[in-house]
């Protein structure tokens, strides 16, 4: 191979099959075998007779399956051979459960399982690491129903591990075993350590010089030393799942935060805990939650993940999170207490404190794809365990198929990976705590061998399974493949992040809507979406921002993106952002710029929380949070990225967030502002009034004509009697009734209140109109005596008479 590369690639020593190794011709699609590299320089194809067991078992590579019973152990240093010192025998142990797992096994002897599955391999290595880095490997002896397995004594909690599959290296046919490269267990439980990118980790040669087929030549140097590795983990029964808030869905208001982002800043946490779960789950942070009044965190992932190649050249981190590797494992970075095993102690006393707090934790979860990318990606677990029934490979199997942007999809379709999905899952519930989770990209988990099915084998799984139907289930309704929209497909009982919603309150606010007939069907829940298979108004989480696009106050503040700081020419992030800066393009000094964004800041409060369905807020966002016009801070883990507490100073700020919480007060208070089943349009009871209602500026109720008229205006009255459903015991539910007014023109309007039999007099609950919000403005109107509407503002006027 070339000096200039400067890799070392030994072949596997098996079948060579459509691969080729470092020192050899790229093999032809045909099947054709490489002619052989040069031998005895430790770059080539080694050919000295002794066959081709014999020559793996020199360089650590994949050799004939064996039967039961004791494997051998090799320690290594550095990836070279070093000796066979004896490291006692390991046992046959279990294949039930999958991964590390400390018992006491035979003759009382204790000691630690683990299980594999690695159905194509011809056999497993389990590598064992001390606390110096060195490692003692041990053939795995068992085989059962595809899962390796074997129970090795001694081993207790806190040893590091990993694993070395040996197979076919034939990237051709998508077999892609390498078993130089130390492999994360994808049930590791606790990850020590992070994840470089040197060459070292790719199963292939990255460097080599013919990029086209770079892929294809396998790179046997250790990767060892630059990968972290799986903790054994002790079962200790701590479950903070026993007391759980239990929020039923039309009661909960959610809160998008990042552990690191919304902790890293905050003033009152010892900077010690700053950015970590321990962070969270200190009193100053959560008694911000508390006055807010949200009910469920729904966290960025916290899965293990890893940083990408092109990130870290560029002196930047994956900051979201979204580029998970351990599904097990919450993330070793997000830790103050020590990476392991302790940070398995610290997420579970988190979520124990915010359950003490009434509140939910929701899980972003990313399954739709791993942190291994696509053929060029590195080689980090399910690549070098099987690829070929891990991934949704191309025709041609070299390629992935990919719904994602990031490169690989997991295949769903397959039972092993169903069951790491599953498993998973019901692990964060049963043993973490936590009590639902929102699925990235879930459109790529439904997709069956045809496209997206609504009734795949992921849905149909989750659907029956007794832990999981009966958690929080959110999806987001799409990926990027062809038919991968699915807003609204999703089957109970699934809600679904509706971007209908988020489009339509941004267009109305910047006076872009052509009709109010969109915003009819947002307010009221969107039943247009979601009123079939007996879903409800729940089914539909109404935002307006969320941690991919403008912050809010950027929403307000920018026309464009402004991504430079992400190094990709500002080339990422949407471009469709359906956005008005209120005159100048960004921050402004402008008095009345200044007061026109803060206004329309309220109107976009007040339009999400006052809407039927389930809100969801992004962190910051009641406070001003600004990113400085970046809709894509995905690898900003900085001031950028990070929660700025300093803006709760400002007093025009911090009213911000006292608006914030009244309207979240007013929601938990009033029923009828939070309903379970849609609204018919029709009168609950002979003598009553239709459960809504829709009026114009002036007072009379909306005609069809009316729906497809330009406006900027339109009032909903809401009745608060006889709201279906019933109390616990099921006793009717009665409520205040409310007329909500959104008036989004330029200028100020008349509006004239509806009067009898809708109302005699309302009294004024919330008016955007004015800055100061702690309060109730309580102002008594006339029904039936116009009122003047500032220009862009929202009143909420309860009925009182």
């Amino acid at each position: 191979m070339s000096s200039a590369a400067g890799q070392e690639a030994v072949a596997d020593g098996h079948a060579t099959g459509n691969g080729h190794t470092a020192g050899s011709a790229p093999a032809d699609r045909d099947g054709r075998a490489p002619a052989s590299g040069r031998a005895g320089d430790g770059t080539g194809t080694r050919d000295d007779g002794r066959g081709a067991e014999a020559c793996a078992a020199d360089v650590g590579g994949g050799g004939a399956r064996t039967g039961a019973g004791a494997g051998p152990a090799v320690a290594v240093s550095g990836g070279r051979r070093a000796g066979p010192p004896s490291a006692g025998p390991v046992w046959p142990g279990g294949p039930a459960p999958l991964g590390a797992r400390f018992r006491i096994g035979p003759d009382g002897v204790a000691g630690t399982n683990f299980a594999l599955w690695a159905g194509g391999a011809e056999a497993v290595d389990v590598c064992l690491f001390d606390e110096d880095g060195r490692e003692t490997r041990a053939r795995l002896p068992e085989l059962t129903h595809e899962i390796w397995h074997g129970f090795v004594p001694g081993v207790r909690p806190g040893r590091r591990y990993g694993f070395r599959v040996h197979g076919r290296w034939d990237p051709w046919t998508g077999a892609r075993w390498n078993p130089a490269k130390l492999l994360l267990d994808p049930y590791a439980r606790a990850v020590d350590g992070e994840f470089r990118l040197p060459p070292e980790v790719y199963g292939h040669v990255r460097d080599w010089p013919d990029q086209q087929v770079a892929d294809t030549v396998r790179d046997d140097r250790d990767s060892a030393p630059f990968v972290p590795k799986g903790v054994v983990v002790a079962d200790d029964g701590d479950r903070p799942g026993d007391h759980r808030p239990g929020t039923p869905w039309a009661d909960t208001v959610l809160y998008e935060l990042h552990v690191r982002g919304f902790t890293r800043l905050h003033p009152d946490i010892p900077p010690e805990l700053r950015g970590t779960y321990a962070g969270l789950a200190h009193p100053a942070a959560i008694a911000h939650l508390v006055k807010l009044g949200v009910t469920a965190v729904e966290l960025l992932p916290v899965h293990q993940f890893a940083h990408e190649d092109h990130l870290l050249a560029r002196g930047l981190r994956n900051h979201w999170g979204y580029n998970s590797i351990g599904y097990f494992a919450p993330h070793g970075g997000y830790s103050a207490s020590g990476t392991a095993g302790q940070q398995v102690g610290e997420f579970k006393r988190m979520v124990r404190a915010l359950h003490a707090a009434g509140i939910e934790v929701i899980l972003d979860v990313v399954y739709n794809h791993t942190a291994e990318s696509g053929q060029y990606g590195p080689t980090l677990s399910l690549k070098g365990i099987d690829n070929q029934r891990s991934y949704r490979l191309a025709p041609d199997a070299r390629r992935y198929a990919d719904f994602t942007g990031c490169g690989n999809t997991l295949d769903t379709t397959q039972p092993h990976v169903l069951r790491l999905i599953t498993d998973s899952l019901r692990h964060w519930v049963t043993e973490m705590g936590v009590d639902g989770f929102r699925f990235d990209l879930a459109a790529a988990l439904a997709r069956s061998a045809h496209g997206v099915d609504m009734r795949s084998p992921f849905l149909a799984a989750l659907a029956q399974d007794p832990v999981l139907r009966e958690v929080k289930l959110i999806a987001e309704p799409w990926d990027i493949g062809s038919g991968g929209y699915q807003v609204g497909a999703f089957p109970p009982p699934w809600a679904e992040w509706n971007d209908r919603y988020r489009d339509a309150v941004r267009d109305f606010w910047r006076h872009a809507l052509p009709d109010v007939r969109e915003m009819g069907y947002r307010l009221s829940g969107s039943s247009d979406l979601y009123a079939w298979g007996g879903r409800g108004p729940c089914a539909s989480v109404n935002f307006v921002t969320a941690h991919d696009g403008f912050t809010l106050r950027d929403l307000v503040s920018y026309d464009r993106k402004h991504n430079e700081a992400n190094g990709e020419g500002n080339r990422d992030g949407t471009d469709d952002n359906r956005s008005w800066n209120c005159g100048a393009e960004g921050e402004s000094d402008d008095e009345g710029i200044r007061a026109l964004r803060r206004r329309q800041l309220r109107n976009l409060l007040a339009t999400l929380l006052l809407s039927t369905g389930v809100p969801m807020l992004v962190a910051g966002d009641e406070l001003g949070r600004t990113q400085r016009g970046n809709n894509n801070a995905y690898c900003q883990d900085n001031e950028t990225g990070w929660l700025d507490w300093t803006l709760l100073d400002d007093p025009g700020w911090r009213a911000l967030s006292e608006l914030t919480a009244r309207l979240i007060a007013l929601r938990r208070a009033h029923p009828v502002l939070r309903r379970r089943t849609f609204f018919s349009g029709r009168a609950q009871a002979p003598d009553g009034l239709r459960d809504v209602a829709w009026f114009t500026a002036g007072g009379t109720e909306m005609t069809e004509g009316d729906w497809y008229a330009p406006a900027a205006t339109l009032g909903m009255y809401l009745s608060g009697r006889d709201i279906p459903g019933g109390d616990e015991r099921g006793e009717p539910v009665r409520d205040d009734s409310f007329l909500l007014v959104l008036h989004a023109g330029p200028g100020p309007v008349e509006f004239t209140p509806p009067g009898p039999p809708w109302a005699e007099r309302y009294e004024v609950v919330v008016d955007t109109g004015g800055e100061e919000q702690a309060e109730t403005p309580g102002r008594v109107l006339r029904a039936g005596a116009p009122v003047t509407v500032p220009k862009r503002t929202v009143l909420l006027l309860r009925v009182a008479g």
